[in-house]
Order: C-alpha cells, then structure tokens, then sequence
C-alpha cells in the first residue's frame, strides 16, 4: 500500500471555506478514482494560518497515476485553490506503507 500526502495553507479565515471545497473538488476525485483505498483530511490553525493535509491510500503507484498523471510526485491542484491557498508546494509525500493490527 502506498501513502500520498499533500500539504497546503490558507489563511485561518477560509479554512471552513476551503475544506468545504476540497470535499467538492479533491476528495471526490480521489474516492472515485480505481485504486484508492482511503481519504483522509487533516487541519491544524496557527494563529491566522491553517494546514491542511490530504492523506490517501492507494494500492499502488500505478493508480496514483490515474488520479496525478504520469509525473505522479507532483501535486494536482484545481484552478479554484488560486482562492484560498497561499502558495503552491510543488510535490507531495509518497511512501510505502505497512499496517499492523
């Protein structure tokens, strides 16, 4: 299994804003592209600014691919971010991930 993490920042603000859109945009897509496993969002506020972090699970590189296209390391954006994110980090985090119950 292979863990995709994405971060982004908005200002604290637009945080309920943005994820509201990430659950229209991002998320959809990730759910509903063959392969992913799970979806996850993650926010922390700090002072005026807020992270976000996707978390997905995929099956394998390969359907990271469906959803990234071929240059999968980089990170997809959608042109409504340019609203509330406030700057664009150019790749994300992949990494082969193991689970132990």
């Amino acid at each position: 299994m292979i863990t995709r993490i994405w971060h982004g920042t908005t200002k604290a603000e637009h945080s309920d804003a943005y994820l509201t859109f990430l659950e229209e945009s991002g998320l959809t897509d990730y759910k509903n592209t063959e392969g992913n496993l799970s979806v996850e969002v993650s926010r922390k506020i700090e002072g005026d600014i807020c992270h976000f972090w996707t978390v997905t699970k995929w099956r394998s590189y390969e359907d990271i691919k469906k959803f990234a296209g071929e240059d999968y390391e980089k990170a997809k954006y959608y042109p409504e971010d340019a609203k509330y994110l406030l700057h664009y980090e150019e790749n994300v985090l992949h990494a082969e991930t193991f689970s132990y119950r």
